[in-house]
């Protein structure tokens, strides 16, 4: 599970280890935070490990790999949750560097982690790939140009994946929540802001990361099994499909 020590990926972290997986923490800078996702995990029973890989790295992502294959016998499922930086900036203002900046670090990342799970998961004929996006890659919002574009280049990367994996009884599949609460992100948006957004859907409230946990649990068990490039919006619907 990539950036799973806060937010999304500590909700869903917790939530698989609650119904039996056994869950890399993956964190980059985060170590106090993704122990206490470990030690919430073990005290309920199940089992974790924390391992600090940057996801662009591919020297990271491979020992975080082979960590998990030495301890755990390979990866079934990957969770790719993990958020690279991104500049809020509008078009008149945006640079190359932060838009193809974004770019390269998104599909990197998706890439590196992909790769180095994929080829287990293909002898063994099983795998769960699960990877968070957001409806920004759909739907323009101001200021987000860099987030969406790059989210809509992963999106499509994901159906190839899905298309060409699914023969090997891998799955891969998109969740994309609105904007979350109880997250880092909130922090870089005003308080009205923040109140606008909510008061925006439907439901009058913004996301928890815990609803976001249930949606990725699903498509990473094997109710799911026969569900593959899809893309799943959790935001109270404030968009439609």
């Amino acid at each position: 599970m990539t950036g799973a020590s806060r937010g999304i990926g500590a909700a869903t972290a917790r939530l698989l280890g609650e119904r039996g997986y056994r869950v890399v923490v993956n964190y980059r800078a985060s170590a106090e935070e993704a122990e206490k996702v470990v030690a919430g995990i073990t005290e309920h029973g199940g089992e974790a490990l924390a391992v600090r890989a940057d996801v662009t790295a591919e020297e990271d992502v491979a020992a975080m790999t082979a960590l998990a294959t030495e301890r755990w016998g390979g990866v079934d499922v990957l969770v790719h949750n993990a958020l690279t930086p991104f500049a809020i900036t509008s078009y008149a203002e945006l640079t190359w560097d932060q838009l193809g900046g974004k770019l390269e670090r998104e599909l990197r990342a998706a890439y590196l982690v992909t790769r180095a799970v994929t080829p287990g998961m293909t002898d063994r004929g099983y795998g769960r790939l699960v990877y968070l996006t957001t409806g920004l890659s759909k739907r323009p919002r101001a200021g987000m140009i860099t987030l969406g574009t790059a989210k809509a280049a992963l999106d499509q990367f994901v159906r190839y994946v899905a298309q060409e994996l699914a023969p090997h009884g891998i799955t891969a599949n998109l969740v994309a929540p609105a904007t979350v609460d109880e997250t880092s992100g909130i922090g870089r948006l005003s308080a009205e802001h923040v109140r606008g957004l909510g008061a925006a859907t439907p439901m009058g409230r913004l996301v928890r990361p815990d609803e976001v946990a249930r949606t990725v649990a699903f498509f990473a068990g094997d109710e799911a099994g026969f569900t593959t490039g899809t893309y799943a919006p959790v935001n109270g619907g404030i968009a439609f499909d």
